[in-house]
């Protein structure tokens, strides 16, 4: 079984222009997402997706692979869906170029021993929030799912309501996902559903297509996306410590 780990990157950001490059102790941040995942024993190969070519010339510099993408794509499951074009594998990850610290255990435990490839089929890491200001705070996208762990819904409000109970554990969704081939080809041939546009939630797409996305729980998995310079500083901070 042939696994693929894609970083999807954009130079363009709103908060911080330039993000992927930016400085962290003498290489950019791309390059620490990089190694840090290319330990996954796991991962048969890892890939950046880009559209820009400044990006494309600083992986070359360092020896990433990297595969190049059309500047059109709004999400990045369509940029791995380009990827999967060029690339052939059994399972595709998406991992977040914005998170030099991201846990790879959590990116392991994303690629499930069985992958079906006779039907759609996704993986999506969740964690349990520990506190109310998580819970509220509509950035985190809380999940709902059966008794085996499939997806039934996802939303930026609590979920279920606690209105007779207070008994119950509520998980996010960790921006680790896993697709098969055709669970990549149904998401680029396809329009978003009722929920996803009332959410705007992009994975909702596969639970109102009815689609298997399955959650794979892993144990505090608090990311720390590098959004803003002040992120870029405590990440820096960080590293020096050894974290």
């Amino acid at each position: 079984m042939k696994v693929v780990g894609v970083i999807p990157s954009r130079y363009g950001s709103t908060r911080l222009p330039g993000k992927p490059l930016k400085d962290i102790l003498g290489y950019p941040m791309l390059w620490w997402v990089y190694n840090r995942v290319n330990k996954i024993t796991k991962l048969n190969e890892i890939y950046v997706a880009t559209d820009d070519e400044r990006i494309k010339n600083v992986c070359d510099e360092y020896h990433i692979p990297v595969v190049m993408t059309s500047s059109t794509h709004k999400t990045a499951a369509n940029r791995l869906h380009e990827v999967s074009q060029v690339i052939d594998a059994d399972f595709y990850v998406q991992i977040n170029g914005d998170e030099p610290l991201i846990d790879i255990n959590a990116v392991e435990a994303c690629i499930p021993d069985d992958i079906p490839q006779e039907r759609e089929f996704g993986t999506n890491i969740i964690t349990k929030i520990d506190n109310t200001a998580q819970l509220m705070d509509t950035s985190n996208i809380k999940v709902v799912y059966d008794d085996n762990m499939n997806a039934k819904y996802m939303s930026r409000t609590p979920i279920p309501f606690p209105f007779k109970s207070i008994d119950f554990d509520y998980y996010k969704h960790v921006g680790i996902i896993g697709y098969n081939k055709k669970m990549l080809d149904f998401y680029a041939n396809s329009t978003p559903g009722k929920f996803e546009t009332i959410e705007g939630i992009d994975t909702l797409r596969f639970i109102d297509y009815d689609k298997q996305l399955k959650f794979i729980a892993v144990d505090s998995c608090h990311s720390l996306s590098v959004d803003t310079q002040k992120d870029l500083e405590m990440v820096i901070e960080i590293l020096k410590r050894g974290q």
